[in-house]
C-alpha cells in the first residue's frame, strides 16, 4: 500500500504538470459548461414551463453532473493518448505499482475538476442559482459529485486503455455527450414518454441531478419516480460503487497486461 501511494503521488504530480504544460484542455472543460448554462438558461428557459430563474437553479445541478460524467471521455483521451505515444509502455517497465499509473491519472482529473467547478458555481450564482439547503448538504454535494467524476474517470481510463488511439478515443468519447440528453440533467423526466422516462431515470446522471438539487434545496425529488431518482442519495452512492467495483479493476488489469 505504502509503494502505491508514493508512486501514485509522483503520477498524480506527473499529470498536474502536464495539465499546466497543456492549459488549452483545461480553459475549454471550464468555458463549455459555462457557455452551455447561458445558453440552456436564457435560451431555452423561456420556453419551459420552468422559466427564469427557477429553471437556471434546476440547470445548474444537472449540468455539473453532465460535466461531471464528462470524466469518461477526459480519461478516455488521456489513456489512450499515452498508449499510442508509448508512455504507458515504457512505464510498465519500471518498478512501480500497476495501480499508480491510472489512479495518478484519475486523482489528477479529480483536482482539476474540484478547482474547475469554481468559476462555474460564480457563473451560477450570478445568473441567480443559490444553495437554498444547509452547509453540510452543500458540502455532501459536491462530495457526492467529485465521487462520480472519479468513478466516471476510471470508465474513461479503461476504454482507453482499450482503444490504444487517440483519434478512436476521441470519436468514442464524442457519443458520451448522448449520456446528458437522456437524463433529467436539462429537462424534468416528468414529461418524457413511458418508456423513454424510465430510461432517463435508471440514468445514473438522472439521480445524481436529482441528488443535488435535493441537498442544494433547488428543488424537491419528484413523485412516482424510478428507484434510483425517488432514492437519489443512495442511488447515486450505489451507481458509484459498481462503476468503482467494475472498472477499477478491469483498467488496473488491462495496463498491467497491455495488449496480451
Amino acid at each position: 500500500m505504502s509503494m502505491l501511494a508514493y508512486d501514485g503521488t509522483a503520477m498524480l504530480g506527473r499529470q498536474l504538470l502536464r495539465m499546466r504544460n497543456n492549459p488549452g484542455l483545461l480553459i475549454l472543460t471550464q468555458i463549455m459548461p459555462i457557455s452551455m448554462l447561458l445558453f440552456f438558461g436564457y435560451v431555452f428557459g423561456s420556453a419551459l414551463a420552468v422559466p427564469g430563474e427557477a429553471y437556471r437553479s434546476f440547470l445548474v445541478p444537472g449540468l455539473l453532473v453532465a460535466t461531471a460524467s464528462g470524466g469518461i471521455m477526459t480519461g478516455m483521451f488521456q489513456a489512450a493518448g499515452d498508449t499510442h505515444r508509448g508512455v504507458t509502455n515504457r512505464f510498465r517497465t519500471l518498478p512501480m505499482s500497476r495501480a499508480a499509473v491510472p489512479l495518478g491519472q484519475a486523482a489528477a482529473d479529480l483536482v482539476a475538476t474540484a478547482v474547475g467547478t469554481v468559476p462555474f458555481l460564480l457563473v451560477g450564482l450570478a445568473v441567480g442559482w443559490r444553495v437554498e439547503g444547509s452547509l453540510l448538504a452543500a458540502v455532501g454535494a459536491f462530495g457526492l459529485l467529485m465521487l462520480f467524476r472519479f468513478a466516471c474517470t476510471w470508465v474513461g481510463i479503461h476504454l482507453g486503455l482499450l482503444t490504444r488511439n487517440e483519434e478512436a478515443a476521441g470519436q468514442l468519447g464524442g457519443a458520451t455527450f448522448l449520456l446528458p440528453l437522456l437524463s433529467s440533467a436539462y429537462i424534468p423526466t416528468s414529461g418524457l414518454p413511458g418508456w423513454l422516462r424510465t430510461v432517463a431515470e435508471w440514468n445514473p446522471i438522472s439521480g445524481l441531478a436529482t441528488a443535488l438539487r435535493d441537498l442544494f434545496g433547488n428543488a424537491p425529488v419528484p413523485d412516482g419516480a424510478a428507484w434510483p431518482v425517488a432514492h437519489p442519495v443512495a442511488g447515486s452512492l450505489l451507481w458509484c460503487a459498481v462503476l468503482l467495483g467494475v472498472f477499477v479493476p478491469l483498467a488496473v488489469r488491462q495496463y498491467a497486461h497491455g495488449e496480451r
